[in-house]
């Protein structure tokens, strides 16, 4: 648990040190730099995309898996 005031995504380098595999999320937790930060620790990083993205293709799993982020939360 963080305060309101602190950027969801500062506590997710810390908290993934001990994952592996894939770290799913929503639009909000999105970021180019945190992506790279995860792939370097073999983390694969999902989110859906935003309206303004490319489109990309993902793997039917990861499809699955992200229309039920909200139930694993």
């Amino acid at each position: 648990m963080t305060p309101g005031n602190v950027n969801d995504r500062q506590p997710i380098r810390e908290l993934s040190k001990v994952l592996t595999g894939s770290l799913y999320g929503n639009k909000g937790y999105l970021s180019q730099e945190l992506a790279d930060d995860l792939a370097k620790t073999d983390i694969a990083f999902i989110t859906k995309n935003r309206r303004n993205m490319k489109a990309r293709l993902l793997a039917e799993w990861d499809n699955i898996m992200l229309k039920n982020v909200l139930l694993l939360k």
